[in-house]
């Protein structure tokens, strides 16, 4: 475990760092100019899992994405709105719903449900609550005795209960959808190979 103030301190290093290199190349001081004032062409909600950050699994620069990060990629009226915000702002027509392998919300959700605990803060419950819908009904499967094909599976499913939300839980993104050409598809992120892997092709491939 880092202490916070040694955390801090490479925090700023970094920073120091990255102004330094702003600094010392005109080229990369335009670029980052340039890619300042690029509109997104993609709306990612992905985990807020450190292994899984959007620009980097996707090779985007500044700019290039809208991200949205929480524990679990769950939808929830904040994540919805910062949807809408992008789609009606920017224009951005794609929105992608990243889960990934080895989620912990996933796995705390079914420690939770195998073993509820009353400790559990209400804060970190109500994302545990909205990621049980997806795991629920696999645990009357014989997935509960393959602890790792559950939560692969389980997290299959929460990526499409988000989907599922965010395309019919919002009367602007269901708009977008009908009559601007909004399209909203679910992603699967493997931190062990750093493939994604669309479980919606472009149309006419699905």
């Amino acid at each position: 475990m880092i202490p916070a103030d040694q955390a801090l301190i490479r925090l700023r290093e970094g920073n120091r760092r990255f102004v330094e290199s702003l600094a010392a190349s005109d080229t990369v001081a335009r670029k980052l100019e340039l890619d300042c004032n690029r509109m997104p062409f993609a709306i990612v909600l992905g985990c807020s899992d450190a292994r899984v950050p959007a620009e980097l699994v996707f090779d985007q620069g500044l700019g290039d994405l809208f991200v949205i990060r929480v524990a679990g990629n769950i939808v929830s009226p904040s994540q919805i709105g910062s949807v809408e915000f992008a789609a009606e702002r920017f224009g951005v027509r794609l929105v992608v719903v990243l889960g990934h392998t080895q989620c912990g919300a996933i796995r705390a959700t079914i420690e939770q449900l195998q073993t509820p605990a009353e400790s559990q803060s209400p804060n970190l419950r109500s994302i545990v609550d909205r990621v049980r819908p997806a795991l629920e009904g696999l645990l009357h499967t014989d997935l509960r005795n393959d602890p790792e094909a559950l939560a692969l599976q389980g997290m299959r499913a929460n990526i499409g209960i988000s989907v599922s939300h965010l395309r019919y839980g919002s009367p602007v993104l269901e708009s977008l959808i009908l009559n601007d050409g909004l399209r909203i598809v679910g992603a699967e992120y493997s931190v062990q190979t750093g493939e994604v892997t669309f479980l919606e092709g472009p149309r006419g491939l699905e």
